[in-house]
């Protein structure tokens, strides 16, 4: 397992935590699909596990019942497994700290609620939504903070008691201490709060089901996560979390939260900035290495991670020297070799579209042709495997996703019926075309019609008075149908030497009878 150093301030006391198995969790709530900033927050917490040999849990947060959505689980689960960051512990995979699902670990919840009632640090809560609701609007109209007024926390024990035994509904909320809660966060360094800030949380549903706080504290204790890397959307919960370890008694994890994702207009991301749930982007030909590489860069930056060299006694009388940072092309191995959560920005992410093409494109072009062509095969349905194995060479550095190979690709198994207006070339009359066609059947019959061909297609331009450009493209849309395609030459190589010249016969029948 792995260890790491760190200091960490917590509720104004300083924990040195010595060496430490590093485990980490990923905890998502069924209710949705699994998008990029998720997907980031999956990956930064399995980077930081493998850089330092630990643990990767993935814990399943199905307390709320009302929110759940069919078939959300399997499909976070299947974007996470497409990603390649599949996990160690959790579902499908037992392990020490089983269950994995928080519906099924409800007796722990339970026994810490109880704990705090026992201790006097948790109460019981008998007020209706209605009344609730009415003292939210009062304190909105009031222009106070909205919170609980602490109605319940002075009912007698005894009419608690009778209320209780009468089977009347209540919620345990936690009584939030007076003073200061002071964090240090991995990435925004030192975070207060003033307690009276803060909510009488409820703590645990009249249902007996645990709301996110105490169902995240205990697990995270009871599983002993060492580290918690989660959205920034979490800050504002992370005292009442600290109050509640520190009730407990337990010692908390470090804590990490990530910043925003937005899209380049700098607005919170949505499907007009082209975001889409994970497994959309499998569907729009992004490769999962290089959906990963791209969550990689949202926040963070391999160059940050690079160590200047020198001493502190170098500095100001001259530049430190600073290895040789790598590009933004980066593999997952290279990833978990560089990542490191304490260069991770504070500030928000841009999802930039482009960005992610553009890595996609270098990753498909670092493929091998064979595995390119594997890839491809859902993508160009009616290929024959080995013509596709063939023709992939002529595509692998054209397209910037998996997609972009059916439109180039789909002329070699679908014949031209129709011809766009560049068969004949403005300074050519129809004639001169029909000549010019004729002539390169020639050529193409004597059996040279790939890049061998190159030299006598030239001449025979040349000879007729023709631009190589324009007897190229006339070529190109008689034998395609196409005005853009693979390298020509190559193209016709793979169709052979028939079906060049059945091709070369129709566009001639076409243009005799326009």
């Amino acid at each position: 397992m792995g260890l790491l150093l760190r200091d960490f301030t917590d509720l104004s006391q300083t924990f040195t935590i010595g060496p430490m198995t590093v485990r980490l969790r990923f905890a998502p709530s069924p209710t949705g699909q699994l998008h990029p900033g998720s997907a980031r927050t999956v990956l930064f917490n399995y980077l930081l596990a493998r850089r330092a040999s630990g643990t990767f849990i993935l814990r399943v947060e199905d307390t709320d019942q009302t929110r759940a959505a069919e078939g959300s689980l399997d499909s976070i689960l299947q974007g996470i497994r497409w990603l390649g960051l599949d996990w160690d512990e959790g579902p499908g995979k037992e392990g020490p700290h089983a269950p994995y699902y928080q519906s099924q670990r409800l007796g722990h919840y339970r026994d810490a609620a109880n704990r705090l009632l026992e201790s006097g640090q948790a109460y019981h809560c008998f007020c209706s939504p209605e009344r609730l609701e009415a003292l939210r609007r009062e304190q909105q109209r009031a222009r106070q903070p909205t919170r609980y007024d602490r109605l319940c926390l002075q009912l007698p024990r005894q009419e608690v008691e009778q209320r209780l035994l009468a089977g009347e509904n209540a919620v345990i909320r936690m009584q939030v201490p007076a003073g200061e809660t002071v964090a240090h966060d991995l990435i925004r360094g030192e975070v207060r709060w003033d307690n009276g800030t803060l909510d009488d949380q409820v703590l645990l549903k009249s249902d007996g089901f645990p709301t996110y706080h105490l169902a995240s504290v205990v697990d995270d204790h009871l599983m002993e996560i060492s580290h918690v890397v989660r959205g920034e959307e979490w800050l504002p919960s992370l005292p009442k979390h600290l109050v509640l370890y520190r009730m407990l008694g337990w010692e908390p994890p470090l804590f990490a939260h990530l910043p925003l994702v937005l899209g380049p207009d700098r607005a919170k991301l949505s499907k007009r900035h082209g975001a889409a749930a994970v497994l959309e982007y499998r569907e729009m030909g992004f490769l999962a290495e290089a959906m990963v590489n791209f969550l990689a860069l949202l926040g963070w930056s391999p160059q940050a991670a690079i160590p200047a060299t020198g001493t502190v006694a170098d500095q100001g009388r001259s530049k430190i020297a600073r290895p040789q940072p790598p590009g933004d092309f980066l593999s997952l191995a290279r990833l978990i070799e560089l990542f490191d959560i304490a260069v991770v920005q504070d500030s928000p992410a841009i999802f930039d579209l482009s960005k992610l093409e553009n890595l996609n494109g270098q990753h498909i072009r670092a493929l091998s042709s064979a595995e390119l062509a594997r890839r491809l095969e859902p993508f160009v349905p009616g290929f024959d495997p080995k013509l596709l194995g063939e023709a992939t060479a002529l595509v692998q550095t054209r397209i910037a996703r998996l997609t972009d190979a059916a439109p180039l690709l789909q002329f070699l198994v679908d014949p031209p019926l129709t011809y766009p207006a560049e068969l004949v070339p403005t300074k050519h009359e129809r004639a001169a075309t029909i000549g010019l066609l004729q002539a390169v059947r020639e050529i193409f019959s004597s059996g040279a019609v790939g890049p061998e061909a190159e030299p006598s297609l030239r001449q025979l331009a040349e000879r007729q008075g023709w631009n190589a450009r324009d007897l190229f493209m006339t070529v190109r849309v008689a034998v395609t149908g196409r005005t853009v395609t693979p390298p020509l030459l190559e193209s016709c190589a793979l169709l052979g030497q028939g079906e060049c010249l059945r091709r070369l016969d129709r566009a001639l029948a076409w243009l005799g009878e326009q």
